[in-house]
This record gives structure tokens, C-alpha cells and sequence, in this order.
């Protein structure tokens, strides 16, 4: 299966994994349930609104949830909301419950759970819904020049 995520990842010369799944729901627990793989571990992309200063993408694990609070601080601004679906979708190119980081239709600054870069290996979205990257965080944070932060908070 290829996306442009997944093309952009080999074009990298990274080494990954795909896992595909039936997307029955949309959401990380379910995409986790559905793998097998650790929920702490599969990460959810979010794409957040900062006004003026446009989007940016959240990558958290998907059994916690974002500070907006949080996030705000790192990003400079006072205050950022989730963005909305079409917002989400028009700005990375891919439909909400298949949003990856990768190879995103605008260029957006990108900010990862801390915790997450300690993981010898994560599961992200692969541009699709129902199919996810299994991969090294190290090599999410350097191809996305990640910021690193403790954004997360327990649902």
C-alpha cells in the first residue's frame, strides 16, 4: 500500500514496518486494539489551530489526550484550538482518521509527547485509514525536526 506518507518514508530510507487494520472507529484505542499494538505506543496526530500563526501537528500517545494549555506554551501562543475536520484535512492533505505527519500538504511545525521518544519502536499513521508505520521515534523526531515537550495529559 502506498501514500504519500509511506512513499515519502522509503524516499528517507527509513526503516519501517506497515500494519493494516480494518478502520472500523476512528481513534488510536481502537487502531491499538485493533493491531495488537501498546495504546501508550501508537500515536495519534493532531492538528491544531494557532490563529494568525496557522497550524501545527500534535503527536501524543493515543491513550492520553493534549493540554491545549500546554501546547500553547511551547508554540509561543496564547491560546490554539483542535482544528476542524476540513481545516485538518485541507492543510495536510489526508482525511482526519488517517492523518500522518508525513509528507503533510502544508509544511507545519510539529511538536511530540516527550515520553514517546524513549520507545524503541511506535505505530503512527501511514496516511490511510486502517493503516499504520511501525517505526522508531528517534526517526519521526529528526525527519519532522520534531520539538520535543510533555504536552499529554491523562484523559
Amino acid at each position: 500500500m502506498t501514500t504519500p506518507a509511506v512513499a515519502f518514508l522509503k524516499k528517507a530510507g527509513i526503516n519501517f514496518e506497515l500494519l493494516a487494520y480494518d478502520h472500523l472507529e476512528k481513534g488510536a484505542g481502537f487502531a491499538a486494539r485493533a493491531t495488537g499494538f501498546d495504546p501508550g505506543l501508537v500515536i495519534k496526530t493532531l492538528v491544531v489551530d494557532m490563529g494568525r500563526r496557522g497550524f501545527a501537528l500534535a503527536l501524543l500517545p493515543g491513550n492520553l489526550r493534549l493540554s491545549e494549555k500546554k501546547l500553547a506554551k511551547v508554540m509561543g501562543v496564547k491560546r490554539l484550538a483542535m482544528a476542524r475536520d476540513k481545516d485538518a484535512e485541507r492543510v495536510t492533505g489526508y482525511l482526519t482518521g488517517g492523518i500522518s505527519p508525513f509528507a503533510t500538504r502544508r509544511k507545519l511545525p510539529v511538536t511530540m509527547e516527550a515520553r514517546l521518544a524513549e520507545a524503541p519502536r511506535v505505530a503512527i499513521n501511514a496516511g490511510k485509514r486502517g493503516l499504520l508505520v511501525k517505526m522508531a521515534p528517534v526517526d519521526i523526531i529528526e525527519l519532522l525536526n520534531c520539538k520535543l515537550a510533555n504536552i499529554a495529559i491523562l484523559p
